[in-house]
């Protein structure tokens, strides 16, 4: 991230011809959200002064509670090349701060820099390599997205199968242009669905790019006449999306998990982490897999890791480690989806993992043998566990678990757990196609 000052933004703001500014947060439950700002209330904007509703902001404050200020962090300051050079629109991600003065503690940026914080407190430094998966879908005549694919590709494939291949390819330049270092980008495993990877970078640059990513990808799939959805699994029978997490921590500038005299060269903090990650893995489901249709994702067969193992050799388990080593050793957690909230999902990860370290938490042995062709009494014997079927069990993880309730704060913990309570009571009341489906006739 570039460390641009309050001047610098200003100055930026006047050669870049921008006119309007979009001062951009998240609700808690990753939805960005923006004032829109003429640049003439810049300076206003950059000295924390616009003051804004929060009682009109899901998951935020009652309306009794409702001024709230916004401050831009000058650091996220990006022009949008998709707009006119003359008149153009920029924007800043914003902390959000109470009347009196002090960070709001429901702000889901700033429940990331507080576990960030405690990890600096240790000597360590997040890192994190997103993998987003994403569908483009046609809209139909009246601009309402469909489930109708626009390709017949397959993983990796090229045109003229991969039909969505232009607008990924605009989506990569947008995002080049906005200042990300695109590492690949192809089509996935489903017809329609796609993979963009940017390079790692510290956890608060990554869960800001993160929210930033989703933006730009929808905004340019509709330039394209196109519906991006990151929802984990819009169609039945065939590969859900997911948001692998790549990893690590550095300590003094190097690679805290490499150790090249340790067993396949992971030192005793890659353990420690990825015990933790492990023991509290049914609780961070709740966080990193937050919707219903989420769990429609998690299930064997279509790729989505459901069993609560590790492995450096297979897929399979909860937890990879990649091949390489030395400064890129690194822990790749795949159960995360893209329809959670990055800040959120960065936390609950990265105390979880602080938690292992801190209290030597050893994780079982590797599981280098393909989980899901094991059956149920092979899984019993080697304790290998499985996350939640659906978001009520993982709301009930997250309720037992101390630790990650304690990364949330008591303000997100509250509401998150407000809003899936009645988010899964609507889904239980309601009926569904399948079932009328099943049973219209039969009974």
């Amino acid at each position: 991230m570039a460390q641009l000052t309050n001047d610098d933004v200003r100055n930026l703001a006047k050669e870049m011809g921008v006119k309007f500014i979009r001062l951009q947060f998240t609700d808690i439950f990753g939805v960005l959200k923006n004032v829109s700002i003429t640049v003439e209330q810049l300076d206003k904007a950059l000295n924390g002064e616009l003051m804004f509703d929060g009682s009109s902001i899901e998951g935020f404050v009652r309306i009794e509670e409702s001024d709230m200020y916004l401050r831009p962090d000058p650091a996220t300051f990006v022009v949008f090349p998709w707009r006119p050079r003359d008149g153009g629109v920029a924007r800043l991600i914003c902390d959000i701060y109470n009347a009196d003065g002090t960070p709001f503690t429901g702000d889901p940026r700033y429940v990331l820099k507080r576990v960030v914080a405690e990890a600096g407190e240790m000597g360590y430094v997040m890192n994190v390599g997103p993998e987003a998966e994403f569908f483009l879908f046609h809209v139909d005549n009246d601009g309402r997205p469909t489930t109708v694919t626009h390709d017949r590709a397959g993983y990796f494939d090229l045109t003229p199968v991969d039909l969505g291949e232009d607008a990924r390819r605009d989506m990569v330049l947008t995002l080049e242009q906005m200042g990300f270092e695109i590492e690949a980008s192809h089509h996935e495993v489903a017809p329609g669905q796609h993979e963009i990877d940017f390079k790692y970078a510290d956890a608060l640059d990554t869960a800001d790019k993160v929210a930033t990513f989703k933006f730009v990808v929808r905004t340019i799939a509709q330039r394209h006449g196109l519906h991006a959805t990151f929802m984990p699994k819009p169609i039945f029978g065939i590969a859900g999306s997911g948001m692998h997490l790549n990893q690590s921590l550095t300590r003094n500038g190097m690679n805290a998990f490499y150790d090249p005299e340790a067993p396949q060269q992971l030192g005793e903090t890659a353990l420690y982490y990825i015990g933790g990650l492990l023991k509290h893995a049914r609780a961070i489901t709740a966080v990193t897999n937050p919707t219903v249709n989420s769990y429609k994702r998690l299930v064997s067969g279509y790729e989505a890791p459901v069993y609560m193992a590790w492995s450096s050799r297979n897929r399979s388990p909860l937890i990879r480690v990649p091949a390489k080593r030395g400064q890129s050793t690194r822990i790749e957690l795949r159960s995360p989806d893209p329809s959670c909230n990055p800040y959120l999902a960065l936390a609950v990860c990265l105390k979880a993992g602080l938690d292992g370290i801190k209290n030597r938490i050893q994780p079982p042995g590797p599981c280098d043998r393909n989980i899901y062709e094991m059956t149920e009494e092979e899984r019993a014997q080697l304790d290998i566990g499985c996350l939640p079927v659906n978001l009520h069990e993982a709301v009930r993880e997250l309720v037992k678990d101390g630790v990650i309730k304690e990364a949330l704060g008591p303000h997100v913990y509250n509401r998150f757990l407000e809003a899936k309570d009645i988010e899964w009571d609507r889904y239980r009341t309601q009926v569904h196609p399948w079932e009328l489906e099943e049973y219209l006739t039969k009974y």
